[in-house]
Protein backbone atom coordinates (compact mmCIF):
# COMPACT_ATOMS: atom_id res chain seq x y z
CA UNK A 1 0.00 0.00 0.00
CA UNK A 2 2.81 2.25 0.36
CA UNK A 3 5.69 3.03 -2.39
CA UNK A 4 9.00 4.80 -2.79
CA UNK A 5 10.15 5.50 -6.20
CA UNK A 6 13.50 7.62 -6.13
CA UNK A 7 14.88 9.31 -9.34
CA UNK A 8 17.58 12.03 -10.22
CA UNK A 9 20.75 9.41 -10.44
CA UNK A 10 22.94 9.60 -13.10
CA UNK A 11 26.68 10.08 -14.42
CA UNK A 12 28.80 13.35 -13.57
CA UNK A 13 31.88 14.11 -13.16
CA UNK A 14 34.34 14.92 -9.99
CA UNK A 15 33.27 18.34 -8.00
CA UNK A 16 29.63 17.65 -9.67
CA UNK A 17 26.28 18.06 -8.63
CA UNK A 18 23.23 16.21 -8.54
CA UNK A 19 20.16 16.05 -6.79
CA UNK A 20 18.24 13.12 -5.81
CA UNK A 21 14.10 12.67 -4.92
CA UNK A 22 12.26 10.00 -3.51
CA UNK A 23 8.71 10.28 -3.80
CA UNK A 24 6.11 8.28 -0.63
CA UNK A 25 2.59 7.49 -2.79
CA UNK A 26 0.03 5.00 -1.67
CA UNK A 27 -2.37 4.89 1.28
CA UNK A 28 -1.20 5.69 4.63
CA UNK A 29 -1.52 8.69 7.36
CA UNK A 30 1.64 9.77 7.24
CA UNK A 31 5.69 9.90 6.75
CA UNK A 32 7.76 10.03 9.56
CA UNK A 33 11.74 9.39 9.58
CA UNK A 34 13.48 9.73 5.79
CA UNK A 35 16.60 8.65 4.83
CA UNK A 36 18.83 7.83 2.15
CA UNK A 37 21.19 5.13 2.19
CA UNK A 38 23.99 3.66 -0.49
CA UNK A 39 25.72 0.45 -1.25
CA UNK A 40 28.40 -0.02 -3.48
CA UNK A 41 29.72 -3.22 -5.65
CA UNK A 42 30.84 -5.53 -2.89
CA UNK A 43 30.36 -3.12 0.31
CA UNK A 44 27.49 -3.01 2.94
CA UNK A 45 24.89 -0.59 2.52
CA UNK A 46 25.29 2.26 4.49
CA UNK A 47 23.53 5.41 5.94
CA UNK A 48 24.32 8.76 4.21
CA UNK A 49 21.86 10.77 5.64
CA UNK A 50 18.28 11.20 7.24
CA UNK A 51 15.37 13.56 8.13
CA UNK A 52 13.00 13.55 10.68
CA UNK A 53 9.10 14.67 10.42
CA UNK A 54 10.33 17.68 12.45
CA UNK A 55 13.03 18.27 10.30
CA UNK A 56 15.65 17.63 12.23
CA UNK A 57 19.31 15.68 9.90
CA UNK A 58 21.81 13.60 10.48
CA UNK A 59 24.84 12.54 8.10
CA UNK A 60 27.03 10.24 7.66
CA UNK A 61 30.78 12.30 8.51
CA UNK A 62 31.81 11.59 4.70
CA UNK A 63 28.85 13.62 3.44
CA UNK A 64 28.86 16.51 5.63
CA UNK A 65 29.39 19.89 3.99
CA UNK A 66 28.95 18.14 0.96
CA UNK A 67 24.97 16.83 0.66
CA UNK A 68 21.83 18.40 2.02
CA UNK A 69 18.75 16.26 2.96
CA UNK A 70 15.12 18.19 3.11
CA UNK A 71 11.79 17.03 2.38
CA UNK A 72 8.65 18.36 1.40
CA UNK A 73 5.74 17.01 3.54
CA UNK A 74 3.01 18.40 1.37
CA UNK A 75 4.46 16.36 -1.45
CA UNK A 76 5.82 12.76 1.06
CA UNK A 77 8.53 13.65 -1.03
CA UNK A 78 12.46 13.83 0.41
CA UNK A 79 15.64 15.35 -1.83
CA UNK A 80 19.42 14.89 -1.75
CA UNK A 81 21.20 17.48 -2.80
CA UNK A 82 24.52 16.05 -3.52
CA UNK A 83 27.57 18.72 -4.05
CA UNK A 84 31.31 18.59 -4.57
CA UNK A 85 30.65 14.49 -5.80
CA UNK A 86 34.11 12.64 -5.58
CA UNK A 87 34.41 8.87 -7.10
CA UNK A 88 33.39 7.48 -3.81
CA UNK A 89 30.42 8.35 -3.92
CA UNK A 90 29.42 6.38 -6.49
CA UNK A 91 26.62 3.36 -5.54
CA UNK A 92 23.20 2.59 -5.68
CA UNK A 93 21.17 4.94 -3.35
CA UNK A 94 17.89 3.89 -1.64
CA UNK A 95 15.14 5.70 -0.01
CA UNK A 96 14.12 4.48 3.20
CA UNK A 97 11.00 5.69 4.95
CA UNK A 98 9.20 4.95 8.13
CA UNK A 99 4.92 5.06 7.09
CA UNK A 100 2.26 5.42 9.74
CA UNK A 101 -0.69 3.10 8.07
CA UNK A 102 -3.99 4.97 8.09
CA UNK A 103 -5.72 1.26 8.02
CA UNK A 104 -5.82 -0.33 10.33
CA UNK A 105 -4.69 3.13 11.92
CA UNK A 106 -1.31 3.85 13.56
CA UNK A 107 0.92 0.59 12.35
CA UNK A 108 4.76 1.81 11.44
CA UNK A 109 5.99 0.48 8.33
CA UNK A 110 9.59 -0.01 7.24
CA UNK A 111 9.72 0.91 3.33
CA UNK A 112 12.36 0.56 0.51
CA UNK A 113 12.35 2.34 -2.97
CA UNK A 114 14.04 0.46 -5.65
CA UNK A 115 17.46 2.25 -5.76
CA UNK A 116 18.93 5.23 -8.14
CA UNK A 117 22.21 4.59 -9.51
CA UNK A 118 24.98 7.41 -8.95
CA UNK A 119 28.62 7.58 -10.69
CA UNK A 120 31.05 9.81 -10.20
CA UNK A 121 33.74 9.64 -12.69
CA UNK A 122 37.19 10.77 -12.45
Amino acid sequence: QVQLVESGGGLVQTGGSLRLSCAASGTFFSVNAMAWYRQAPGKQRELVASITSGGSTNYADSVKGRFTISRDNAKNTMYLQMNSLRPEDTAVYYCNAIVTTAQPMGVLLDRWGQGTQVTVSS
